[in-house]
C-alpha cells in the first residue's frame, strides 16, 4: 500500500503516521511488523500506537540511507513482513548464555525487539571495557527476568 504523508517530528522521535485507511488494509491489529519503503530505502519495522496515532519509526540510520529529514513529504510503500525475525547475537553474548542457562532462558523468552536491544547493545560497543560493562548488565537484567 502506498501513500503520500510529511515525516513526523516529535520531540526526538521522527516516523511516518499511518492513515487509517492502510492501517483498516492491514487488518484489525493495532500492532504490525511491516516492510516500508521510503524514498526507495527499504527497511523492517511495526506499526504501533504513539500518542493517539499510527506510527512507523524512522531512525536517524534510516533518514540518513533514505535521504530524507523530518517535515519532508515522501511516498511512502508498507506491506505486512511474515518472515521470521532473527536477532544475531555477538558471540561473546551467545557464549554467555550458554554458560548461565536461566539467563538464556529468559533471553529466547523475549520479544524480538527486546533480543535485539540486549544483542545490539553489547554488539555496539566500542571499547572491551564497554562491552564487559554491556554484557554484565544484560546478564544481570536477564537474571532478574528469569528468577
Amino acid at each position: 500500500m502506498r501513500f503520500l504523508t510529511a515525516i513526523v517530528v516529535d520531540g526526538n522521535n521522527t516516523g511516518i503516521e499511518v492513515p487509517d485507511e492502510v492501517m483498516s488494509a492491514l487488518g484489525t491489529a493495532r500492532r504490525y511488523a511491516v516492510s516500508v519503503k521510503v524514498a526507495g530505502y527499504s527497511y523492517r519495522s511495526s506499526v504501533a500506537p504513539y500518542k493517539g496515532r499510527n506510527m512507523i519509526s524512522l531512525s536517524a540510520a534510516h533518514r540518513s540511507a533514505a535521504g530524507v529529514s523530518g517535515g519532508d513529504t515522501v511516498e511512502v510503500e508498507v506491506e505486512l513482513d511474515t518472515s521470521p525475525r532473527e536477532v544475531i547475537v555477538p558471540a561473546i553474548l551467545a557464549a554467555a548464555l550458554q554458560a548461565a542457562p536461566r539467563e538464556k532462558a529468559a533471553f529466547d523468552a523475549l520479544s524480538y525487539t527486546n533480543r535485539n536491544r540486549i544483542a545490539t547493545s553489547v554488539d555496539s560497543a566500542k571499547s572491551d571495557e564497554t562491552r564487559a560493562r554491556r554484557l554484565e548488565a544484560a546478564l544481570e537484567e536477564l537474571g532478574k527476568l528469569g528468577s
